[in-house]
């Protein structure tokens, strides 16, 4: 499985090498993100019911897949339903200027409203309501004081805790305008989110997620973090199985009716390499260049697969499995 290369011509039929089209990576170069001062904890009201680790406990992971049907499916179907209007909530506030701390606010506001913890706060000692990744880092950003620039780009991630269950979805904005190669970077990302998601059925393995997302990301040139992966999620925010989201032909767990689990590829404008900063929690890639990630919590059915990180209109930040149905995605080389 070969990535495009530079001077191989570009996906978009413009004719163009890939590097000086939708490849130019110095179209896409930012400034390196910097730390900045992060906020105190907010508050949760005691009326508002918090997962066990937030009373001291140790997190819980299970080697069990999260398995759900009737009554506690209707309740995941709550906590992903808050977790999709949080996210399309903080997804409007983001713009130049704005602090990716005030967007935790925001976030923060949106789950107590809605009689929901967020799943993140103080799990491990993480200090906020949602993840920021700004640019180049891949993931668990910690919102802080830094405003966002125009032509940035920034991953929000929520988890929301109500009902007993966890839901778990993610998407990357552009701030204000961006580049034509960063947005390719985003919806790429987003395609191969819902390319994964659909290769999800009874009778298929897990390495068919992999095998959907790293094809597409290779042949649009851009690369696919193998450390971090999906996960189950339920009433445990974090269970088995680890969804790879690169090939794996041994990964051939097979999928059964009633399994939730996240599907949330990391996407790379160059190098998948990565190093984590002194804060213990932000990964960055290596050699700067920006990153992009989508993320969905989904069901396998009888059939096929659900989204169940939807609104009650059946929208999301993050697409829908419409986008796959409709031949819509980013255009193929």
């Amino acid at each position: 499985m070969n990535r495009l290369r530079g001077n191989a011509q570009c996906w978009c039929g413009s004719g163009r090498k890939f590097k000086r089209c939708h490849g130019d990576q110095r179209a896409m170069r930012r400034r390196p993100v910097q730390p900045g001062r992060v906020g105190p904890l907010l508050a949760v009201p005691s009326s508002i019911t918090p997962p066990d680790y937030v009373n001291g406990q140790l997190p819980v992971t299970s080697s069990s897949f999260q398995v759900h049907s009737g009554e506690s499916l209707e309740r995941l179907r709550v906590a992903c339903r808050v977790a999709a209007e949080v996210l399309e909530t903080v997804g409007r506030e983001v713009a130049p200027g704005v602090t990716t701390d005030y967007l935790d606010q925001v976030a923060h506001e949106a789950f107590i409203s809605r009689g929901a913890y967020p799943s993140t706060l103080t799990y491990k000692g993480y200090p906020k309501s949602i993840c920021t990744s700004v640019n180049e880092v891949i993931c668990h950003g910690i919102p802080d004081d830094r405003p966002l620039q125009e032509g940035d780009i920034v991953n929000v991630d929520v988890t929301g805790y109500v009902e007993g269950m966890h839901g778990d979805t993610s998407a990357t904005f552009g701030v204000g305008e961006i580049s034509p190669s960063l947005q390719a970077l985003i919806d790429v990302t987003r395609d191969a989110t819902l390319l994964g998601i659909a290769a999800v059925a009874p009778g298929r393995t897990l390495n068919a997620i992999g095998a959907a997302i790293q094809p597409y990301a290779f042949a649009h040139g851009f690369g696919v973090v193998v450390d971090y992966g999906g996960h189950g999620i339920g009433s445990v925010f974090h269970a088995a199985p680890h969804v790879n989201h690169t090939v794996h032909d041994w990964d051939t767990t097979p999928f059964e009716p009633g399994m939730t689990f996240t599907v949330e590829p990391m996407i790379t404008a160059g190098s998948p390499n990565h190093h984590m900063w002194s804060d213990g929690w932000t990964v960055a890639a290596n050699d700067l260049l920006p990153t992009a990630q989508f993320e969905h919590t989904v069901i396998v059915t009888d059939a096929a697969v659900e989204i169940l990180t939807l609104t009650a209109q059946g929208s999301s930040p993050a697409g829908t499995l419409a986008l796959v149905a409709g031949e819509t995605l980013t255009p193929k080389p």
